[in-house]
């Protein structure tokens, strides 16, 4: 079910009402079945596979708690092996058999394992990831063992951060659903604002900019230059407010019933340094990894070149757990090397800054670091958008192609509205210019403090108007032809 659909907009306040209308004991019971509702209204036999790993991690934490030794390792291993050969088998299976095959193809043979017809279950790795953290916790002794089966069914399905995050930790979320959430005016309403900001941002923004982005990335042979490059940064901006708004919507409809959820997005794209621009991003990604992966590789503890090789590690890793294509795993790496070429030319750099004297003028300094990172993180999203290695190519490639032309021509209103544009005519344009303005001006006004408080203190009169403002935006400016799916659902 898609937060962008009619049929959400029944499900939630049912669900919602039902939630404190029930007595409390029943509570888990009403959010499990709702769960489940949920995510079998995408396809239901997906509910089989999560059920079998919601079943063999119940079980392996509470044998990890129990047993000593070695025998708590080998419980961890067994359950971390079964939610990695799930995810294997339907998300790698085809794509490693596809470079086996392209292996053997080299020396003249056939590859004689079969490719499987599978659909990847939605939001698969996101719920593995959650349910590995729950093992891993609990075995590190940070999480006791959950008893009651209902209620680690439900921390791996609820329903609002099942298909795209954020990914919990189980320290977080298990005890919330135990305790009893009362109908809290302030968290309702904040809830609500939360979600229709979430919402705007999606059917606004990222489903309008998508149609742009797909105008160029879906045939980008026809493109040089200028539209290649409006087309890359645009999708910056919709993978942005399409995840964000995603973000938005599940910690928003969680908070209406009384349950706090990680912060996933901080304004990534005002970071002056790539390490910041990821703990800004996908948080719960980006401390997952850090969590699990990089302290288990060493961490910081090892010396600076092995320190280094690790970051490399999990980018790569992070880019294979995006999908199954080598455009990811490029991805992945162009993030690893970002990041260890900033670490290793961190002197460098500041002599640089001191011989210019940038450092005297902070606010144009502060506003090139953000340029700089937002146009390598734009370049990285290439790998991300494009449809495969090959025109991921083409565009890099032509990135730079006539562009001393292509401004020249930008008077030229017929060429602006091909290369600009994009084909997607004035009042597209416009929309878009205007729903960037008022995305950029919320994420101004956030500057070190919580928006949502901020406007608490304002006249009654102000926030009304500007909560009306959002809804008739959103409702008006909003792309409904056809629900546009999440991008991260895919993963």
């Amino acid at each position: 079910m898609l937060f962008n659909s009619i049929e959400f907009l029944v499900f939630f306040p049912i669900v919602t009402i039902g939630y404190f209308l029930l007595p409390h004991k029943f509570r888990w019971l009403w959010l499990l079945i709702a769960s489940c509702y949920f995510y079998m209204a995408f396809v239901p036999i997906y509910m089989v596979i999560l059920g079998f790993t919601i079943i063999v991690d119940y079980y392996a934490g509470i044998f990890i708690e129990q047993s000593e030794g070695n025998q708590r390792k080998w419980f961890l291993v067994m359950s971390l092996i079964a939610n990695i050969g799930v995810l294997a088998v339907f998300k790698y299976y085809n794509f490693i058999n596809e470079n086996i095959t392209w292996l053997l193809k080299g020396f003249a043979l056939q590859n004689p394992i079969p490719y499987l017809e599978i659909l990847l279950p939605i939001g698969l790795s996101f719920h593995t990831f959650q349910a590995m953290s729950y093992t891993i916790e609990v075995y590190r002794g940070n999480q006791k063992a959950e008893r009651h089966f209902g209620i680690y069914s439900l921390y791996v399905m609820f329903y609002p951060q099942l298909v795209a995050g954020p990914i919990e930790r189980p320290q977080n979320v298990l005890h919330q659903f135990h305790e009893e959430h009362y109908f809290d005016y302030k968290n309702v309403t904040d809830g609500l604002k939360l979600m229709a900001w979430g919402m705007f941002k999606k059917v606004v923004i990222a489903d309008r900019l998508a149609a742009m982005v797909g105008q160029v990335y879906d045939q980008p042979q026809g493109y040089t230059g200028l539209p290649l490059i409006i087309a890359t940064c645009l999708f910056s901006i919709q993978i942005f407010c399409d995840f964000s708004g995603y973000s938005d919507i599940a910690l928003g409809s969680a908070q209406v019933m009384g349950f706090e959820l990680m912060k996933n997005f901080d304004r990534p794209y005002f970071s002056k340094t790539i390490s910041e621009f990821w703990r800004r991003w996908h948080i719960s990604l980006s401390t997952w990894f850090r969590d699990y992966l990089y302290i288990s590789l060493g961490g910081n503890r090892v010396s600076k070149w092995r320190r280094e090789f690790n970051l490399f590690i999990v980018f790569l890793v992070s880019g294979i757990w995006h999908g199954a294509s080598w455009n990811f795993v490029i991805w992945g790496a162009i993030h690893g090397i970002y990041l260890i070429f900033a670490n290793q030319t961190k002197d460098i750099r500041n002599k640089i800054v001191r011989s210019f004297g940038l450092a005297t003028w902070p606010t144009l300094y502060n506003i090139l670091q953000v340029l700089t990172i937002f146009g390598l993180t734009s370049f990285a999203w290439i790998f991300f958008r494009a449809k495969d290695l090959q025109t991921a190519s083409y565009i890099v490639s032509h990135l730079f192609t006539d562009l001393p032309q292509q401004i020249s021509q930008l008077s030229n209103s017929e060429f602006f509205a091909k290369n600009v544009m994009l084909n997607k005519g004035e009042l597209n344009f416009v929309m878009v210019i205007l729903a960037l303005v008022i995305m950029e001006s919320v994420h101004w006004a956030q500057r070190g403090i919580h928006i949502r408080e901020k406007l608490s203190q304002k006249p009654l009169w102000f926030r009304w108007l500007l909560y009306y403002g959002i809804i008739f935006a959103t409702l008006f400016m909003g792309m409904y032809q056809a629900p546009a799916q999440f991008i991260y659902f895919q993963f």
